[in-house]
């Protein structure tokens, strides 16, 4: 299943182009200087440095912005980033790709042939080197931005299915655990009563019910072993919805992570919300919300014990500025004792997906999903690498998009076992 060259990368990064352009013209201008005798060959190679320069940006305007600025690979520092290979999933499509450090496509997977499961959410690598991955139906029951109804699978590295399981409920997040059963984020509606009782959001908007979270583990012949659900556990008047947020949502959870001693790690981006469950009681055991917190993704335990999050940050409670960043938080005091804000602070913001993950050589690889930007920083906030996803589609409320939901960085030898 090796994907063909990214045509799309090549022919529309303008980066690239612009940087082969002034290349070939310095070469250009070098020559014609060598050639010229009559003491003008500094203005010859001038005049041919900006005509080359011109032929690459005149004419019709790409209307794109991130096309026009560049897609694929632009910027690579070997000596500081983590060598590796990059696992993504453009969002509204059912291929997930795996790229080298140069940008170039490795693997690819074309999951589904069916429109209906076009959205790929939870793509993911098993310590075998398969890959597992969740696709959710374009319609349904559920409002647009839950998803419900879940495809699960695992694929080997040439694309053979091993298992798959479907799950109407499931949106969002899913992890395979050790013992071969599944961990999901769920819908359900709201019962009534508690609904009338859910504090903020956008009133208008309300009418058709109001959908919340439940965690289930199922195995793979369907049975559920164990349950969560957010409305026997949450008091509806001590999470608000956001004001922005339409009332079709009381919680909106869009992650959720297995811990090594068996509980439970959420987060509720409705309510600006990350816990974690104790498994036995239901009962939070910690958790962490506004102010500090603004409709956050993809919370995980690092090895030392904090959580790493990407608080995506729109409409903060309290900044009027919208910005996004990576923090680390020591779940003992909720302190913040790692922080990545970019040096421009509005130049990283995505309203809503992405994801963050630390990697072994103590760098942090980003997925700045809404704009489709992965990149790696050091631990002082350099940049090290980034790519720009040049794969895009049509939304028909977001227009034309390569948004990523979740992107991750494995090392080369991670993929071993499946290719």
């Amino acid at each position: 299943m090796k994907s063909p060259a990214n045509w799309q990368r090549r022919k529309l990064s303008r980066r690239g182009l612009l940087k082969g352009a002034a290349g070939a013209a310095v070469g250009g201008a070098a020559l014609a200087v060598a050639a010229c005798s009559d003491g003008n060959g500094g203005a010859t190679a001038t005049a041919t440095l900006a005509q080359d320069q011109a032929s690459t940006i005149v004419g019709p305007v790409e209307q794109q912005r991130q096309k026009r600025a560049g897609t694929g690979l632009t910027g690579y520092d070997p000596a500081k980033a983590f060598d590796g290979y990059t696992l993504f999933s453009p969002f509204q499509g059912s291929t997930a790709y795996v790229i080298d450090m140069m940008g170039e496509v490795v693997n690819s997977w074309d999951l589904t042939d069916d429109p209906r499961e076009r959205n790929i959410f939870s793509v993911s690598l098993l310590e075998n080197g398969n890959l597992f991955a969740a696709l959710h139906m374009a319609a349904g029951d559920a409002p647009p931005f839950v998803f419900k109804g879940g495809l699960i699978m695992e694929v080997d590295w040439d694309g053979n299915i091993v298992w798959q399981f479907r799950d109407e409920d499931q949106h969002h997040d899913v992890r395979l655990l050790p013992n071969g059963n599944l961990l999901s984020l769920r819908a359900e509606v709201l019962p009534p009563d508690l609904e009338a009782r859910v504090p903020g959001g956008q009133p208008a908007t309300q009418g058709t019910g109001m959908w919340t979270d439940y965690v289930a583990e199922v195995t793979l012949d369907g049975e559920t072993v164990w349950e969560w659900h957010a409305f026997e556990h949450m008091t509806p008047e001590d999470f608000p919805i956001n004001p922005t947020d339409a009332r079709d949502e009381w919680t909106h959870a869009n992650s959720v992570a297995p811990l090594p001693d068996g509980n439970v790690l959420i987060s509720f981006r409705n309510i600006n919300t990350i816990g974690i469950i104790d498994r036995d009681t239901g009962d939070f055991l910690w958790t962490m919300r506004a102010p500090e917190l603004a409709q956050q993704h993809h919370p995980s335990m690092l090895p030392n014990g904090n959580v790493l999050i990407f608080d995506n940050g729109g409409h903060r409670e309290n900044s009027s500025l919208n910005y996004s960043r990576v923090i680390e938080v020591d779940v003992t005091t909720t302190e913040i004792v790692w922080e990545y804000i970019d040096k421009s602070i509005l130049n990283f913001f995505s309203p809503f997906v992405s994801s963050a993950q630390r990697l072994p050589n103590g760098n942090t690889f980003i997925s700045e999903g809404n704009f489709g930007r992965l990149f790696e920083i050091t631990t002082d906030g350099e940049i090290v690498w980034e790519y720009i996803n040049p794969y895009f589609t049509t939304n028909p409320i977001l227009g034309e998009i390569n948004m990523v939901f979740r992107a991750w960085r494995h090392p080369v030898d991670a993929f071993a076992a499946g290719a």
